[in-house]
């Protein structure tokens, strides 16, 4: 997936989750958009920030949406975030002959507290306390290595998050035109936002 250009991160600690994502889209050397969302809520307590092909992205985020809303309408619970990531391991495997080229940094609450999970297109699903995705991952990937502590405030893993793609994308051709950002506390409202790169 080189040639499909972006840098998705996700960073857990005790408050919540961050995910964030650059808005380039790419494809070989053009850049086919600079305002592409990379960062999908899904429900209340839920999201996701992917690389890859933005076709791809869209189909998985609306089939996992649906499928957590009909979840906790039909079973009358939560559901939790193993299993919302386990359903999209799933239905990323079912079509491993014919990949979702997409890497997913997928992320949440439940009451056993915040996980971050990372998927691959054929469906591996790996729980991690922080991770990155696309071409732009060593690089982001190398920031928050140096500076995650587990008892950072959601505050200081909010801007590590930035600064990580911050610095992605100041390397990496194929990712920039701004950060979109969905903050997730523990017990709160998810909340969204768009940071420029200066």
């Amino acid at each position: 997936m080189n040639g499909l250009g972006a840098t998705a991160v996700g960073i857990k600690v005790k408050d919540g989750v961050v995910l964030a994502a650059e808005k380039r889209m790419s494809y070989g050397g053009f850049i086919m958009s600079k305002a592409i969302r990379k960062v999908f809520k899904i429900g209340n307590r839920m999201g996701m920030a992917c690389a890859g092909l933005y076709a791809d992205m869209q189909t998985i985020s609306r089939i996992l949406e649906n499928q957590v809303r009909y979840y906790e309408i039909s079973m009358k619970k939560e559901m939790k975030v193993r299993s919302a990531a386990r359903f999209l391991g799933v239905l990323l495997y079912s079509n491993k002959m014919f990949p979702l080229l997409t890497e997913t940094v997928f992320g949440g609450y439940d009451k056993e507290g915040a996980h971050i999970y990372v998927l691959d297109p054929v469906g591996s699903v790996v729980e991690e306390r922080y991770s990155a995705a696309g071409t732009g991952a060593p690089l982001a990937i190398a920031l928050i290595e140096k500076n995650y502590r587990e008892d950072m405030s959601l505050e200081e893993a909010e801007q590590l998050a930035i600064d990580s793609i911050k610095v992605a994308t100041s390397r990496d051709s194929l990712s920039g035109d701004g950060i979109d950002v969905l903050v997730i506390p523990v017990g709160g409202e998810p909340k969204t936002k768009f940071v420029p790169l200066s």
